[in-house]
């Protein structure tokens, strides 16, 4: 019974030094997660749930918190009976369009540059420059080149003959046009080099096994390098949504919602709302309605994915 004595005394012992380093262990993964923890929970989470809060209120921050009044529903009746929102909705639909143009511009280019062309560093760079560039200095270019009068592009045209150019942004028909022009110009880049590197994962075997049995470009590129790209697609076609959903420097730049809100989307017409006219409660019921179309769009390409991403 003695001689088990020590035995015991440093088995306790050997545990509660293993206890008191898991507890240190704990209290540093804490520590260096808090300040993420505390950045996410002040910045996302608190905001989602005033949002959500105040989507059923009537609320002017300048009155300050007294002036909330609960309001149920009502903002989201108003919502549906708003053309101006309905107008918005409408033309984020459309922007919607600009993301197929630019995934395909992208593929076409970073397949040419990564099998035909030489110096692939440069055109890498030169096409992602637009997208790392300031918003507000690739607007103001575009502002001078879209210029009705003096602009270089109608001054191309009428040297073409064209007697009556657009006027671009200042016309309600191309307005929005030529919002999504820029769009795709910016964007290319980004999905230009996730293409490419997409290209660089897939084995050369499958080409060379093509080749051997006769298939011709067309049929390579439809048979092995669509399909193996498609993770990058589906990638990029996500994003590329919720970016879509949350153009907003541009239009503050170049248009703010005109001429006559052609190219008002969700969020200058959100901005509008809750910064212009004072209304936070409405603009509230507009950022979560913001939010379920993008979280609807995200989900429904998550189900779908299985039918044409392959693994």
């Amino acid at each position: 019974m003695e001689s088990h004595t020590p035995i015991m005394t440093r088995k306790t012992s050997l545990k509660r030094r293993k206890g008191s380093l898991q507890r240190k262990e704990t209290m540093a993964g804490w520590l260096f997660v808090a300040p993420m923890l505390t950045g996410v929970s002040v910045l996302t989470l608190l905001p989602i749930v005033a949002t959500l809060i105040l989507g059923f209120s009537e609320w002017n921050f300048v009155a300050g918190i007294e002036g909330l009044t609960w309001v149920g529903f009502n903002n989201f009746q108003r919502l549906i009976q708003d053309p101006s929102f309905v107008t918005a909705l409408f033309n984020n639909l459309i922007f919607l369009l600009a993301i197929p143009i630019y995934m395909v511009i992208a593929l076409v280019l970073a397949i040419l540059i990564d099998r035909y062309v030489y110096g692939k560093a440069f055109f890498k760079v030169a096409f992602f420059m637009p997208y790392i560039s300031s918003v507000v200095a690739v607007a103001v270019v575009w502002q001078v080149l879209f210029h009705p009068s003096a602009g270089p592009i109608n001054q191309f045209l009428l040297a073409l003959g064209i007697q009556n150019p657009p006027k671009w942004i200042a016309d309600p028909a191309f307005a929005l046009p030529s919002i999504m022009l820029i769009y795709i110009w910016i964007s290319i880049g980004f999905n230009m080099v996730v293409y490419i590197a997409g290209l660089q994962t897939i084995p050369k075997d499958l080409y060379e096994a093509a080749e051997i049995d006769g298939a011709n470009a067309w049929v390579k590129f439809r048979q092995i390098t669509v399909p193996l790209l498609s993770r990058a697609s589906f990638f990029l076609l996500i994003t590329g949504i919720i970016s879509t959903f949350k153009v907003f420097d541009l239009i503050a730049i170049l248009t703010q919602g005109g001429p006559i809100q052609s190219t008002s989307v969700l969020v200058w017409y959100l901005y509008e709302t809750a910064f212009v006219n004072l209304e936070i409660g409405y603009a509230s019921a507009i950022a979560m309605i913001l939010f379920s179309c993008v979280l609807g769009v995200t989900l429904l390409q998550w189900v779908i994915q299985k039918k044409w991403v392959i693994d």
